[in-house]
Order: structure tokens, then sequence, then C-alpha cells
């Protein structure tokens, strides 16, 4: 069945990402396959219509385009996921030493972790190292693939209120076990130049995250669900990715957006309240010829749907959820909503997305919040801080978000590729927020 092919291949993707870093360069390999050509944000740009093209910042976010060869009606259509999940993070001076031969690892959440997730459970190392060559220092990918560490919980029997709502003090509970005595002080920076083939004097600064071993699976008695590390948010990192590669669209100009950040607040250089979106635009409009005036008329002409996972109903805490905008895996897309606009759809931007979605036959449910209860936010309206457009924020039901082992439903892969396909393959007319087509 095609779900079960895509949903396998969102497995061995999400396998494949064990950082930010590794979750774009995968995506790069996605797109070379399918004939982009790289931009280099520091060189010039000669872009033609008819061609495709893809530019990175940091390493850990990238951006997409295809430009259709009848621009009469110039306007981009858009997606923005994010690369990142949360995690740890390995300190600069990463070993603790002791009690007694043991040999830890200082590291600090990145994120909304759900710390008891990552207890007990085999993990390794991802990110980057640089690296001296020569005269010359070049960023490299490091991904360990190995069992290595460990977080142990302690005993029942020395913690007896464990079961009774405990908490974790992240300086004490959550330091990976490294050794037991095998290892002395300085392993661990010895182990990283001998993954890398460098001698240790010449490795520079790291960025190194904890990854969870664990693999991904399809289960139940009828394959409904898919369960994997990572699933907010490289299930919708992957499927926009899946549509952007397959569609064809002439009338526009096709983006495809997946930032860095996204779990501390994408306020950085490559998150998505950069000038990362707001400089590529710009330089595509400049470069195909078009004036100022021209940018500002086809933003207000474009269109972005920000996809990042949204909640399923709890099988064992129905109370969390509004009792009418609850949703539920394999039910389809769910368009989120807020009235506090930490997601950006409002009746507009629904009405352009329900009727694309109706066009394809892709079922799509909505979600809202319970109003006691203060819900997350995404990247969608923090991307408008800089490109202000016309937006909608969609994402693929499941459960245990931030978990490091989270769960979804596996037809919904399936149903968010055939859905923003058709986003991308159609041409979208907007006048302002009076009225559109879809053609």
């Amino acid at each position: 069945m095609e779900y079960i092919k895509l949903a396998e291949e969102l497995i061995e993707f999400n396998r494949k990402s064990g950082s930010m870093f590794h979750s774009i360069e995968n995506i790069k390999n996605y797109m070379e396959e399918a004939g982009y050509t790289y931009l280099n944000e520091g060189e010039e740009w000669k872009l033609e219509k008819r061609k495709a093209y893809y530019t990175t910042r940091n390493g850990s976010s990238l951006i997409a385009f295809k430009i259709g060869s009848d621009l009469t009606d110039y306007h981009f259509q858009m997606t923005a996921a994010h690369s990142d999940s949360p995690t740890y993070k390995v300190k600069s001076v990463p070993e603790l030493e002791g009690p007694d031969d043991y040999l830890r690892l200082n590291v600090e959440s990145y994120g909304g972790v759900i710390d008891s997730t990552w207890l007990d459970k085999p993990l390794t190392l991802a990110g980057r190292v640089l690296v001296k060559n020569k005269d010359k220092v070049e960023s490299k990918l490091l991904y360990i693939d190995k069992d290595i560490l460990l977080i142990p919980n302690q005993p029942i029997h020395f913690n007896r209120d464990m079961n009774d709502g405990y908490k974790f003090d992240r300086q004490v509970d959550l330091c990976p076990l490294f050794s037991a005595g095998e290892l002395e002080k300085g392993a661990y920076d010895k182990m990283i130049a001998d993954e890398m083939g460098v001698a240790e004097e010449d490795i520079i600064a790291k960025d190194l995250f904890l990854v969870n071993r664990q693999e991904g699976k399809i289960w139940g008695v009828e394959n409904e669900f898919i369960s994997t590390p990572k699933l907010d948010d490289l299930e919708c990192a992957f499927s926009a990715m899946k549509a952007f590669i397959a569609a064809k669209n002439d009338k526009a100009i096709n983006v495809y957006a997946c930032f860095d950040n996204e779990e501390v607040g994408s306020n950085t250089k490559q998150g998505a309240m950069s000038t990362f979106l707001h400089d590529v635009l710009k330089r595509i409009n400049n470069n195909l010829g078009y004036e100022e005036e021209d940018y500002f008329r086809a933003i207000s002409k474009s269109f972005l749907v920000s996809c990042d996972n949204a909640h399923a109903l709890h099988p064992n805490h129905k109370e969390k959820y509004d009792e009418e905008n609850r949703t539920y895996m394999n039910g389809g897309i769910v368009i989120k909503e807020a009235a506090n606009q930490k997601y950006t759809s409002d009746a507009f931007s629904q009405a352009v997305f329900k009727t694309i979605l109706e066009k394809a036959d892709v079922p799509y449910q909505n979600f809202a919040n319970k109003s006691n209860i203060m819900g997350g936010s995404t990247l969608g309206n923090l991307s408008n801080t800089q490109v202000s457009l016309h937006a909608v924020d969609m994402g693929l039901a499941q459960i245990a978000m931030h978990s490091n082992y989270e769960t979804g439903g596996a037809k919904d892969v399936y149903y968010a590729v055939k859905g923003l396909e058709e986003f991308y393959n159609s041409n979208i007319k907007i006048d302002s927020a009076h009225g559109f087509e879809v053609e």
C-alpha cells in the first residue's frame, strides 16, 4: 500500500536525521537527486525560469524554490517546516568525573524535552564538528553509529517517590553515563577525533546532541500507527519536501523552507524569525529583473502553509482537549487555529487551504486548544514578522509530542504529501483579503 511505503521512507529519513544538520543534509540529497542546483549564499546568483534551486544557512536551514515559466501573475506559494527536535546538547567541556570510576557527560536541554522519555535507552551523538585542515577550518558532520551512552534511572528502592510525580534535576538526573571504569578523562575528545579521522588538536569546536537509537516502527494489528524519534517535526518536513519535489506549477514560484531552532524560539540567524526567507525571496525578485514594487505586489498575492505537527486526542486524557475541536490520528491534515494568533490560520487562509484539500479529496480536521489551557506555538506567525503574507497552520495528529519516541497515524504522511502536492500544483489567485480563486 502506498501509505505504508511512504511511512517506511519517513522512518528511514528520521533515522538518518540525527541532528538538525543531518536533517538538512538528507533534504539536500533529495534535492540533488531531483536535479536542483545549489546556490551558495555568499556567491552571485544567476537564476532562470523553469529551473529549480536550493540554498542553505548554517548547514541547518534550507530553502528550495522552483521558478515557473509563466509568471504573469507573479507570486510565491510556500511551505515551511523545521529541522530540529527537542533533545540535549553536550556542553563544550563535556566530561564529568566520578563518583569513583564513573565518567559522565555534561548536557543541557534543547527545547521542551520530556525528560523521563530519555532514561534507560541506548543513545548516541550527532551534530557538526569544526576541524582544522591546514590553514582552513572546515565544518564536518558526525553521527556515531553505535550505542555509546545511557541515562540511568534510580532504582525505586532508593527513590520511593518515583511514581508520585518525581521532578528531575537536569544537572543531576540527566547526565548520560559514558563509562564505568574502562575510560578515563579525555576519552570523549579522543573518541570524537577517532570517529572523524583527525588529530584531537585539530578539533576546534563542536555542536553535538544526544540521539535516541530506538528504531522507528509501523505497528498495530492493522498497521495504523507509526512511532519514531523526531516525528515532530520531521514528519511535516519530509511530507512537504516530497510534495514540493513532485509538484509542477508554471504560474508561480514554489518555495520549500525548512528552518532550524523552532524548538528554542526561532530567533536565530537561521530560524524562522531570521531574514533567511526574506533574503531568498528578494534575491529571486531582483535576479529575475523585477523591481521592489513588484516584490511587494507579489508578496500580497502569495500564500504560506506552516507545517508543524498537531496534538491528537490522548486516549487517557480526553479532559485536556476541546470537546469539538479535537483531532485524531489517521484523520487527515489538521488545520490549527488560535485566537491569540500563535497559529496563523484565519477564515481567509482556512478557506484557501480547505478549497485545495477538497480539490485533492484529502480529509482534514480542525484543532483548537481548550480555552483554559495554553497551547504551544510554531513557526508560521514568527516567519510572518519578516515576510508578511496570508498563511495557514497545519500539522499531522500525533500523541506524546516532545517525547523522544513519538506516535502518529501511518496514513497521515500520505494525506500530507497528497494535499501539499495539490497546493503546489494549484495556481492560487489572491485579491488582497477580498477573495481568491484556485486554478
